[in-house]
């Protein structure tokens, strides 16, 4: 028999904490659910970095989705700097998010340290760069409905 899963988290580095937990609560309406700074060990093995790792995990919830913001301050697992990710490498690519109004959602993302990539409109979806750089594609509301039909 396959064993149980559900749903946990998504994870994200990032390189500024406060600013990345504002812009998704600012413009997106993420609530902060829970911030925890567990002991370097065990976590180090767990994540296969080396210590100190200094980590600090911050959680912050949206219609069922937990997305966990993790910062590294520890002399051993301090981030690089982040490269842009283009859609066709292997692992996770994108948040889709669907929204009210896109156009006032792409000024929010400008307004809260975001970025709005101009080229990928396509009238009825666009794609945004949170101030971490992690791509996020903003849809209308009509499409995440037609996914319940």
């Amino acid at each position: 028999m396959r064993p149980m899963s559900v749903f946990n988290h998504v994870g994200q580095c990032v390189t500024n904490l406060a600013r990345t937990r504002r812009f998704y609560e600012a413009a997106f309406g993420f609530e902060f659910w829970r911030e925890i700074s567990p002991p370097d060990s065990p976590s180090d093995q767990l994540l296969r970095l080396n210590p100190p790792i200094g980590m600090t995990a911050c959680y912050l919830r949206r219609d069922g989705l937990i997305l966990e913001l993790l910062e590294f301050s520890g002399e051993g697992a301090r981030p690089g700097q982040a490269r842009p990710r283009t859609m066709n490498e292997p692992g996770l690519t994108h948040i889709s998010l669907s929204v009210d109004d896109i156009d006032a959602a792409c000024e929010q993302v400008e307004r809260y340290g975001g970025k709005v990539l101009e080229d990928t409109n396509i009238g009825f979806g666009i794609f945004v760069r949170d101030p971490e750089g992690q791509l996020i594609e903003l849809l209308p509301q009509a499409y995440r409905e037609s996914l319940d039909e």
